[in-house]
């Protein structure tokens, strides 16, 4: 977080004296200031692309067979109460409950065969392609999006190259919105907090007093004096600096600011809430955050994560899939219409997938349990292949028949799309040792 120093000293916990802080901007960076994180992003000296990824996490492990693996030949107790409907793409069937994608069918891509995740209720798998482990979340290894910061760099120096928009759960392996791992905390996440991002205009700074540079360097020149009387902070100007660019040019905070878009276009994304989905401990059905994706890549950043609905249906499956897959229909569809519209399709690559499958029999609840044998994926985007099904799964949708595809798999196929072979591509861990971005370590052909 930017910080100006003001007038008044006090002395904190770790008996260093400080400056009461004038807070500006509201983002949260695992911890670490944003000066201290463009100074790591510096020196990797990566060269800028306009490649980039949206990350849609489905928390709680959607219901591979009640979403586009509809068995209607199985038992009832295995095919439940859901029908499925033509796509636009002959052959292709998804769940009645997803109107709007059968009409675009031919602009996404389904994964019917995905393994290779533990029967863990969390996102590291998602965002990393790696579950927790004895090293811990994502078992150590960095996310997609720090990855990407870390190779790539800003686009633009006044928006972050990744930002996680993942709502705070209290089930806190639900709101990892990618980890940094063993590249740490400078390349973690920016993630502006709080509903509408209020917090990014704090003590009454608005976006038009941000315009007004010249209404904040008499702040930073307190701040420069300072510097000068203390060896410890000399060097920090270059770097905060670089924090103030990215609050004072705004481009961060009018990306975020959904209200200067057309009614229209917010009206076809749908408004949605920031509340926890059915009240639950999961993701909201919040649609705005599929605008404010778009939005962010377009102003720049490279990867964006977010987490939407409630999809750990024990029970009361076939009563609450209704209403949440009609709310994922529009939101995803929107997105998608809305990069091809701005000509982002074959820049911007989505995936909106869970951490499971759920069980192919029915419960006594009516619900579906953990199912980690086999789940999905739906990708658009990037300049992949799409109007296609990978894979399939056997007769009761309990395992993958036909080309089987492991998560890593499709990790491995968007960082082909940012522009970097995960084949060939390591970067130095905590001990200077190089490591592969991944285990399994070639794109999935069909797509590519």
């Amino acid at each position: 977080m930017l910080a100006i120093l003001g007038r008044r000293p006090s002395t904190f916990c770790d008996r260093q004296a400080r400056r009461h802080f004038l807070k500006i901007g509201g983002l949260a960076l695992g911890g670490m200031a944003l000066p201290d994180l463009l100074r790591a992003e510096a020196a990797a000296g990566a060269k800028p692309s306009h490649k980039a990824v949206i990350m849609i996490y489905l928390s709680g492990g959607p219901s591979h067979q009640d979403m586009y693996d509809l068995k209607m030949q199985a038992p009832v107790e295995i095919r439940g109460s859901f029908r499925p409907i033509a796509t636009n793409v002959p052959g292709i069937e998804i769940c009645e409950h997803l109107p709007r994608l059968a009409t675009m069918m031919d602009k996404f891509a389904v994964i019917r065969s995905l393994y290779g995740s533990p029967d863990q209720h969390a996102s590291d798998m998602c965002l990393s392609g790696y579950p927790i482990g004895p090293q811990g979340r994502q078992n150590n290894h960095p996310s997609l999006g720090s990855v990407v910061a870390k190779l790539q760099g800003p686009v633009d120096k006044a928006v972050p190259p990744f930002v996680g928009l993942t709502t705070t759960t209290r089930h806190a392996p639900y709101s990892n919105p990618g980890l940094p791992g063993f590249l740490g905390l400078a390349h973690a996440p920016i993630q502006p907090d709080g509903e509408g991002m209020a917090d990014m205009r704090l003590n009454g700074v608005t976006l038009d007093q941000l315009r007004h540079r010249q209404a904040l360097l008499a702040g930073f020149d307190r701040f420069r004096r300072q510097a000068e009387v203390s060896s410890t902070m000399q060097g920090v100007d270059v770097f905060t600096q670089k924090a103030f660019d990215v609050l004072t040019s705004s481009k961060l905070v009018e990306a975020l600011d959904l209200e200067r878009e057309d009614p229209l276009v917010r009206d076809r994304y749908g408004r949605g809430s920031a509340a926890p989905a059915f009240g639950e401990d999961a993701g909201p059905h919040w649609m705005d955050q599929f605008l404010m994706a778009r939005r962010l890549v377009e102003a720049g950043a490279r990867c964006v994560t977010l987490s939407f609905g409630s999809w750990d249906r024990h029970g009361g499956n076939f009563e609450r899939l209704p209403e949440q897959l009609a709310k994922f229909d529009q939101g995803i569809t929107a997105l998608v219409e809305d990069l091809h519209a701005r000509g982002l399709d074959h820049d911007v690559s989505v995936v909106a997938w869970g951490e499971f499958g759920r069980t192919p029999r029915i419960n006594a609840g009516g619900g579906r349990d953990h199912w980690p044998q086999v789940s999905c994926a739906l990708l658009a985007g990037g300049g992949m292949r799409m109007g296609q099904v990978i894979g399939s799964t056997n007769r009761l949708g309990e395992v993958p028949q036909d080309r089987p595809i492991h998560y890593q798999d499709v990790f491995a196929t968007l960082y082909w799309q940012l522009g970097i072979d995960a084949g060939t591509t390591t970067i130095l861990d905590h001990g200077g040792r190089p490591q592969y971005l991944l285990d399994r370590r070639d794109p999935i052909r069909e797509l590519v």
